[in-house]
């Protein structure tokens, strides 16, 4: 791998600027796509798909709480409830969800986590410890902190647009 010395933005001019990071911003994609690629390979013996799995972990933030509804999942999500209702027949079926009629409002359907979908989220949480490993590999302890915290700095930045 060969190294790419990046400038601070006050030494680069305004072309230099535009290609640092666009070359940063596919290294990025590059990353992305081969943790996506990772994980669903340690997800696959699990019989759960990426979307079941990230649909499973928000569930679970529910636990000790009323469980949510299909349309709070599907704008949690992103998505249209269709995709959601499509992700909890798949975990319904998997037996690591069930529909639950709400005690207030019958119409109103929650999806409540159960003991297979617990396991299954535990062990969830490995395959994607393995993944995580098997991509920071190559870092020493030190770059791994490092990366940590420039990770957490973009990540902390709110959307453009976003009141702070």
């Amino acid at each position: 791998m060969n190294p790419v010395l990046i400038l601070s933005p006050s030494m680069r001019t305004p072309s230099e600027t535009d290609t640092t990071d666009g070359v940063l911003a596919e290294q990025l994609l590059r990353l992305t796509r081969r943790l996506h690629r990772i994980q669903k390979r340690h997800m696959e013996p699990l019989g759960i798909t990426p979307a079941q799995g990230r649909l499973l972990r928000l569930v679970s933030h529910y636990e000790g709480a009323q469980p949510p509804r299909m349309a709070d999942l599907a704008a949690r999500l992103e998505v249209v409830p269709r995709a959601v209702t499509t992700l909890v027949d798949g975990l319904e079926a998997a037996e690591c969800v069930r529909r639950a009629p709400d005690p207030a409002n019958r119409r109103v359907i929650r999806i409540e986590l159960t003991e297979t979908g617990r396991a299954t989220l535990r062990r969830l949480r490995n395959a994607r410890t393995d993944a995580a490993e098997e991509i920071l590999a190559p870092l020493t302890a030190d770059q791994r902190e490092m990366l940590g915290g420039l990770l957490n700095a973009l990540a902390d930045v709110p959307p453009e647009g976003a009141c702070r």
